[in-house]
């Protein structure tokens, strides 16, 4: 019998979210909290310290950016009650992880002298294959990358006894467990694991200072500032923290990645002036499509409606100005040889040699313990395992056409091909 392939898979809710019959009770049951979960700078840094046991946050620059945040939150997100809870939890675990690295600094100020060296950076719109790309090099021993857990806590509030598993990757395990049952789709999406490699957008956002916040909630304000802001500060917060890790956990080279430098290549390239840039490429068309479609959907877990068209409108003007920064900045890498191209079509096409040229570019060793290595990862990582996505540009409001004519600056740039509807 010959058995058909599955069709895509479709998200047909957006607009009307199907929740969980048990996410929905847990909707209910954070009524109660209304009117005393509160999200104002004062509180959050009062919780904060409370649950560190510790006092000083270090430098005060994350006020400016937090105090916004806090308030586009409060005011305008539109969160539910279970939303506002999980907001205030989030601000008040990155507010201890700052507590307990200026603690850290305090006591070990060798960390500041743990040297990361030659990068391997990962930079991309989302939906490009980087994260394909960027878990294929992880899985090489020789490089270090950072696990999702990691990316959440980064500094452990006590010790973690040898042989035992760290709580850390227990709570990491358990948030991925909730999502993707609220999100069923979810991992056709974007499939994460406690220990799978992560971006170190989570490090970025330690400062308040992070694309993370407008990729989860609706905060203009937030964006706005983040936008007429450099960032330099917090790239080298984020450096501080990769540091640690490196003084905490091992690892001489690291492997990075995240969109959010594609608008922040100046940032970047001053905290990590011996980066190898490898920059992924796509139909921004097709980009779009997925990138609104999953912010879409991800919306359901903490506001209290979506509009799948504003949602889709935000998103091709964010991906237009990231286009535009990466366009601009290109230039900068210093060295034609520090920086690749990788296109996406040629990548599905012929992984082993995208992934032969990234080693060469950055001048490191592609020698049989990481092909077999890589080639286990891929083995038992195989794409589309979860499913294959369709991405509908009427579900967002938006127009192939304009689109196309809107971007098309960027596939001139960097000869990159339209694909087929």
């Amino acid at each position: 019998m010959r058995h058909q392939r599955p069709g895509p898979l479709v998200v047909d809710d957006l607009a009307a979210p199907r929740l969980p019959w048990w996410y929905r009770a847990a909707i209910r049951a954070a009524r109660p909290t209304r009117g005393i979960v509160h999200l104002d700078p004062d509180s959050l840094l009062v919780a904060a310290r409370r649950k560190a046991s510790l006092r000083d946050f270090g430098d005060e620059s994350f006020i400016e950016p937090l105090s916004i945040l806090a308030l586009t939150l409060d005011t305008e997100s539109g969160l539910t009650d279970i939303g506002r809870l999980m907001a205030r939890q989030l601000l008040v675990q990155l507010l201890v992880t700052r507590l307990r690295i200026v603690d850290v600094l305090t006591h070990y100020p060798e960390v500041r002298d743990v040297g990361i060296e030659r990068p391997i950076v990962i930079v991309g719109l989302p939906r490009t294959g980087t994260t394909h790309l960027h878990n294929c090099l992880a899985a090489d021993p020789a490089l270090r990358f950072l696990p999702y857990w990691e990316s959440l806590e980064p500094v452990s509030a006590l010790p973690v006894i040898p042989g035992e598993r760290d709580p850390r990757v227990t709570r990491a395990a358990v948030s991925i467990a909730v999502l993707n049952r609220v999100m069923p789709l979810f991992p056709a999406m974007h499939e994460m694991s406690a220990q799978a490699p992560h971006e170190e957008i989570q490090l970025l956002a330690v400062e308040l200072s992070s694309m993370l916040f407008e990729a989860s909630y609706d905060v203009p304000a937030y964006r706005d500032w983040y936008l007429r802001t450099d960032q330099t500060r917090a790239y080298a917060g984020m450096r501080t923290l990769l540091q640690f890790l490196q003084w905490e956990r091992g690892g001489t080279r690291w492997v990075l990645k995240s969109p959010q430098h594609l608008e922040q290549m100046g940032p970047l390239l001053a905290t990590f002036p011996d980066a190898t840039i490898v920059q992924t490429h796509r139909d921004p068309v097709s980009v779009t499509a997925s990138m609104a479609t999953m912010a879409a959907y991800t919306r359901r877990m903490q506001h209290r409606s979506v509009d799948p068209h504003a949602v889709g409108a935000y998103w091709a003007d964010r991906i237009e100005t990231m286009l535009r920064a990466s366009v601009r900045d290109r230039d900068a890498v210093p060295g034609a040889d520090r920086a690749l191209d990788v296109h996406f079509g040629e990548f599905m096409a012929a992984e082993d040699a995208t992934i032969a040229a990234v080693y060469a570019a950055a001048e490191q060793p592609y020698d049989l313990g990481a092909r077999l290595a890589i080639d286990a990862h891929r083995a038992s990582h195989p794409r589309g395992r979860h499913g294959r996505m369709a991405y509908r540009l009427h579900d967002l409001g938006l127009e192939r056409a304009a689109l196309r004519e809107r971007f098309r600056f960027y596939q001139e740039r960097f000869d990159v091909p339209e694909e087929a509807p």
